[in-house]
């Protein structure tokens, strides 16, 4: 499958981290980036990308909020598959509920898995969308 005419927007406030995937991803994909919620937010509505890679704890407006507003906003938005990244492990049961409610595709922590990881698990999401 040819993945560069695949959009993906990663949200991420750690511009390490965000860096990182972008770098990664570029090499297959077509990337945008945002750094915060709000950002994010817009971006999102603006490209329509193909999937969302989006951090959960982020300034100015959480990936739980950015999430909810995309869902509610379009059918494109309700529809639009994300991943979610956190640095925490989903312990406390508000998040594990919210998260559980916007309907990710994926939750990964990012110290337990590898770039390598992340890049299989997009690529299987568009491999599972043409197929669908």
């Amino acid at each position: 499958m040819d993945y560069k005419s695949k959009k993906i927007l990663i949200v991420e406030d750690e511009a390490d981290i965000r860096g990182v995937l972008a770098d990664s991803l570029r090499e297959q994909f077509t990337v945008s980036e945002g750094g915060d919620g709000e950002e994010g937010l817009a971006l999102a509505l603006k490209e329509h990308p193909d999937l969302i890679l989006l951090d959960v704890l982020m300034p100015k407006m959480s990936g739980t909020q950015m999430l909810q507003k995309l869902r509610e906003d379009t059918a494109w938005g309700l529809n639009v598959p994300v991943i979610m990244l956190t640095n925490f492990s989903a312990t406390d049961e508000d998040i594990i509920r919210k998260v559980a409610e916007l309907k990710p595709l994926y939750y990964f922590v990012k110290s337990e898995w590898e770039i390598d990881d992340l890049l299989l698990k997009v690529k299987e999401v568009f491999d599972n969308m043409t197929t669908a």
